[in-house]
């Protein structure tokens, strides 16, 4: 496991996770109540063995940074990292990383004469997946390819989202249609899984040979793995697809993102945060148990340091150090909590200068919403998207696929209705 380095890609915008990425990577974002979303690659790699790690950061990465600083330390012996490669100027170029490709080439310096290293995982820094990366890595050797590819299979109706893997009967990937926007487009593309025709979606995780990986990024300057150097590759490099059949979700999307982590209320949900053979692990906060008081819950995820007062809560996920007053209805939503808790005195101080405290006020009625961290809501709110907008932006909230979005750090006066 040793030979095997591994990059995690999380330096791009989040454009379509906006606002929730307005002050904050998208590998940052936090998800089922307690995680950030780049622990879900991480835990997989560390329960695959794999401990040697680099996530490659660019746009507002310091709560990123501070996260994987905080959380993933290793024993001097161990030899086991997780470290932040920043985009950076150099002699050889001041721009910023032009993609995927051009981050893993400016950062190939760091580990291309390490004569240990023979294969380098890449993988992006916001999906839902468990994967054994070992099974991964024995396929590779075993087919002797030089890019081995990860798919998942889909269905017809879901091939627009993904890019779409063509491969001959020893799975020998021979063409690549980039979201294609008909059947028709990739109707001899499917392939028979257990009976059943499905198309082999890339997962965006790639397996390389090191100098494979090294002559490819070599003397170009394509910036983008999916869309440019995997496809180029085909004819000239021997190239695998490896099935995964098991759960896996990009959610780089509000709508994707929102029903994802609703989805951990459910009585089994597709991701088992409960598999105690392969954790997913995150940082160690030591916060006390959630405390409440006459509420009422109905398939509710609560997150550890949380105060509840006789609230209702309906189908929605409670982040850390949550607050919820008196009266007030949760149904259908994503509350993140904060990342500091409020004294008594610092309460009272609030009010009287006629400042709503950090959390759910008393009275107010959230549904099918997104409430990033400490974020202050009077007495009375009402985020129930009363104008029935699909889409709609201001600088106090966004609303994306019918979802009320209520960005980090933003005080909603007593009263107001979205």
């Amino acid at each position: 496991m040793k030979e095997v380095l591994c990059l995690i890609l999380g330096g791009g915008r989040g454009a379509r996770l906006y606002p929730l990425t307005k002050e904050r990577s998208k590998p940052a974002v936090p998800f089922a109540g307690k995680y950030r979303l780049v622990d879900i690659p991480i835990s997989n790699f560390l329960n695959s063995g794999f401990n040697q790690i680099y996530v490659l950061t660019q746009f507002q990465a310091g709560s990123l940074s501070q996260h994987i600083t905080r959380t993933y330390r290793f024993d001097a012996t161990s030899q086991g990292f997780v470290d932040i490669r920043a985009a950076e100027q150099s002699t050889e170029s001041a721009d910023w990383f032009q993609g995927t490709a051009d981050a893993v080439r400016r950062t190939l310096k760091y580990f291309l004469y390490d004569s240990g290293i023979k294969y380098v995982l890449v993988l992006s820094g916001d999906q839902l997946y468990k994967m054994d990366f070992r099974g991964l890595l024995d396929f590779h050797n075993k087919r002797g390819s030089q890019i081995t590819i990860a798919c998942n299979p889909v269905t017809a109706d879901k091939i627009k989202d993904y890019g779409i893997m063509c491969v001959d009967r020893k799975g020998r990937i021979n063409n690549f249609v980039e979201k294609p926007q008909d059947e028709d487009t990739v109707r001899r593309m499917s392939v028979k899984i257990d009976k059943d025709r499905f198309y082999l979606a890339s997962m965006g995780i790639y397996l390389f040979d090191k100098e494979i990986l090294a002559g490819i990024l070599k003397d170009n300057q394509k910036a983008d793995f999916g869309h440019e150097v995997i496809p180029d590759s085909f004819a000239h490099k021997v190239s695998h697809a490896y099935v995964h059949k098991g759960y896996w979700r990009d959610i780089g999307t509000i709508k994707a993102f929102y029903e994802e982590n609703l989805n951990f209320t459910e009585d089994l949900p597709s991701l088992d945060l409960f598999d105690e053979n392969w954790q997913i692990f995150t940082r160690p906060r030591y916060l006390p148990p959630a405390k409440i008081e006459d509420s009422r819950f109905n398939k509710a995820v609560i997150s550890e340091g949380s105060i509840l007062y006789k609230c209702s809560l309906n189908h929605s996920v409670i982040g850390l150090r949550s607050r919820i007053g008196e009266s007030a209805q949760i149904e259908d939503a994503i509350i993140m909590g904060a990342d500091f808790y409020q004294t008594i005195d610092e309460i009272e101080r609030d009010k009287s200068s006629g400042l709503p405290p950090v959390g759910i006020g008393k009275d107010c009625v959230v549904r099918k919403a997104i409430i990033d961290k400490n974020v202050r809501m009077g007495e009375g709110v009402k985020i129930i998207n009363h104008k029935g907008l699909e889409t709609f932006e201001s600088e106090l909230y966004s609303i994306k696929d019918s979802i009320v979005i209520i960005p980090k750090n933003t005080t909603l006066a007593p009263g107001t209705i979205i």
